[in-house]
């Protein structure tokens, strides 16, 4: 009876909160740049002037999620220009009727389509359409150009409360971001042979993604080479054929143990040595000795050390090489083309004319409805329907499930605040401690934010049209109504809403598997290594865009999310599939030998075949062939007496037989 009472998994999912610290810097500077509007707005005599001031604050705050300096400046200017100019275009509709409905309208479908370009492009959107909604739903103080002014103060004091410890740690940012990797990387070494490889192994990949994203974005936004720049990217490179030797540690045969703790340890001196900015001595100093390293036991480990080793020369170096640092992973393209990739990506992605058209219907649909019928301080709904359709930001439904309990917690603060705290000089306390509560409680989830966010946009609410406490139920009466609309016309109606694209990922990493597969087992060993570099990043944020496909179908009601739990053993399979090519091509540059270009053939054929079935719903050939199962042995073959690390060179039935093995694993697993 106790079971049969629980909630079920995808509406408790979003209800948990996430693991994370509480970012303190972030927490200070949210109480100052929302309370010191208020401040200054009151010693004026201009409380209004001073909430739409740090309703612009708050934008920016909700904004400042980048961690570079430089980066931090893009995500919080970029979108409130457009913020600005959906405030314009909302003031400009005040009060008009259907002209402000199809206003709106049109506005929701370009926010929509700008989502689809990238996160910052999607924050922006976000802010051009709720602005337009506030400037056409509030009656804000003339002349026209004042409200988008006063919320662009509010989000350059964020920006300036932000730089303002630039110039004292300047490079602090990437170089933890670059020392946190190395870290993920110790901490995946420690967990192979365990449960908890997995697990480490996801974290990795979010890590490299999120250091690559961070480097390479701050290199395409400068002309040049900077000098620390140069070093990071050449530390983060470094670190590439450590993360593949651990993996060739993890796939080593059965009873083979953990490694050493020696080679963690010394994984975790060099991500010290990253985040403190060590450089190499002076030439009088010496160099430091490089680590002291346990003795290898096989080509797995002996892999290792090496790598390690290689990585311990690159953090120490004087000055490295500026023209050979990131190029591994290709150049960032040039401005004017990532502009035309993304007019192309706006203009002519089918994605991007559903989701334009998903979000217009909906914002039409809620405007429409607050037209005829009488709906107390209306634009709510709008806002709350704004807010909910951002499936780039997460699942649809689970959005509009924990907005709707999230804005019921919110009312529980905002209640005493609205009823007892009278308005002057105490909405400056009371704005600064409410303040607090959002990056606190944004690192949470969603739920949390929305309950952090939601008396605090009650409060400005308040200082412009003087509701006091009656602004309460209104609140919570426009966002079920608002969640109501979306759950219906923007999920319930639209037929992508009743599948998961995991098995759409989930082909493109097998068919770049098999593309890598292709270029690693052809090419000697040390020849062509930037191709390959560039195809294992695609190759690891293939399998994140599938984690992250697979997450979000989790928190989605029956009958998706029972179909996204089906295809976890699938997942796992792939993943396998991954991490033995990069293990087997390691063995390779240490000392095994080149598989046969027909062994190479029959498994890029039947990872293509995998894909193709994957992609179209079509039945698998038969293998056959070198690509066949492993035999009796196993997948490792028959042992050569090499020591713990298993054979150096090919086993008896093929240099691919382990590879071999998983690829058939994962065909058993797909076929029906």
């Amino acid at each position: 009876m106790a079971r049969a009472l629980k909630p079920p998994g995808w509406l408790t999912e979003g209800l948990r909160p996430r693991d994370a610290p509480v970012p303190w810097a972030a927490v200070a500077r949210a109480s100052v740049a929302l309370a010191a509007p208020l401040a200054v707005g009151t010693a004026t005599g201009q409380p209004g002037y001073g909430a739409l001031v740090s309703m612009g604050a708050l934008s920016g705050v909700i904004g400042d999620t980048a961690d570079a300096y430089r980066m931090r400046v893009y995500n919080i200017a970029v979108p409130q220009l457009f913020g600005a100019l959906g405030v314009l275009l909302g003031t400009q509709v005040y009060g008009t009727g259907w002209t402000a409905v199809a206003v709106l309208t049109l506005v929701a479908l370009l926010s929509g389509m700008i989502s689809s370009i990238g996160a910052v492009a999607s924050v922006s959107g976000l802010l051009l359409l709720l602005n337009a909604v506030v400037g056409a739903g509030l009656p804000l103080p003339s002349p026209w150009w004042l409200p988008p002014a006063l919320l662009l103060l509010g989000g350059l004091l964020v920006l300036a409360l932000t730089l303002l410890a630039w110039p004292l740690r300047g490079g602090t940012p990437e170089r933890g971001v670059v020392a946190d990797t190395y870290r993920a990387v110790a901490a995946l070494l420690e967990a192979t042979g365990s449960p908890g490889y997995d697990a480490k192994r996801h974290e990795l990949t979010q890590s490299l993604n999120q250091s690559y994203d961070l480097l390479l974005a701050r290199r395409a936004r400068r002309h040049g080479r900077s000098p620390t720049l140069v070093r990071l990217l050449a530390q983060l490179n470094a670190l590439v054929p450590v993360v593949e030797a651990v993996a060739a540690v993890q796939l080593r045969p059965p009873g083979s143990g953990p490694p050493p703790s020696g080679y963690p340890a010394a994984v975790r001196a060099l991500a010290d040595a990253v985040e403190r900015g060590r450089t190499g001595p002076a030439p009088a100093e010496g160099r430091p000795a490089p680590p002291d390293l346990p003795e290898p036991r096989g080509p797995s480990t002996r892999a290792l050390a090496e790598a390690i080793r290689h990585a311990d020369a690159v953090v120490h170096e004087p000055a490295p090489d500026p023209y050979a640092a990131g190029d591994r992973l290709g150049r960032p393209a040039a401005l004017e083309v990532r502009a035309r990739r993304a007019a192309r990506t706006l203009l002519l992605s089918g994605g991007s004319w559903r989701y334009g058209l998903r979000l217009a219907v909906c914002i039409g649909l809620a405007q429409v409805l607050v037209s005829v019928i009488a709906v107390p301080r209306s634009y709510w709904v709008t806002l709350t329907v704004t807010f909910v359709m951002k499936p780039d930001f997460g699942s649809v439904f689970s959005r509009a499930v924990l907005r709707a309990l999230g804005t019921a917690a919110g009312l529980l603060i905002a209640v005493p605040v609205l009823a007892e705290v009278p308005h002057g000089w105490w909405d400056v306390p009371v704005m600064a401690a409410l303040a607090t509560l959002i990056p606190a409680l944004s690192v949470k989830g969603y739920a949390f934010q929305t309950a952090a966010i939601t008396p605090v946009i009650l409060l400005l609410s308040d200082l412009l049209n003087h509701q006091g406490f009656h602004l309460v139920l209104p609140r919570l009466y426009d966002s079920l109504i608002g969640c109501g609309i979306a759950l219906l016309v923007g999920y319930l109606l639209w037929p992508e809403s009743w599948h998961t694209r995991i098995g759409e990922r989930l082909a493109d990493a097998v068919q770049d598997t098999a593309s890598y597969v292709g270029l690693a087992f052809t090419t000697g060993p040390g020849r062509d290594e930037p191709a390959r570099a560039r195809y294992r990043r695609r190759l690891y944020r293939d399998l994140s865009a599938v984690r992250s496909e697979f997450q979000r179908a989790l928190t989605e009601p029956p009958p998706v999310g029972t179909r996204a739990e089906a295809w976890w053993p699938l997942v796992i399979a792939v993943e396998r599939i991954v991490d033995t090519t990069t293990a087997t091509r390691v063995r390779v540059e240490h000392g095994a030998a080149m598989p046969t270009p027909a062994e190479v053939g029959a498994v890029t054929r039947q990872l293509t075949d995998l894909a193709d079935a994957l992609r179209t719903g079509a039945p698998l050939r038969p293998a056959d062939g070198p690509g066949a199962p492993a035999g009796p042995e196993g997948p490792d073959g028959p042992a050569a007496p090499e020591g713990p690390d298993g054979p150096a060179g090919p086993a008896q039935d093929g240099a691919l037989a382990r590879l071999r093995h998983e690829v058939h694993a994962a065909r058993s697993v797909a076929a029906p």
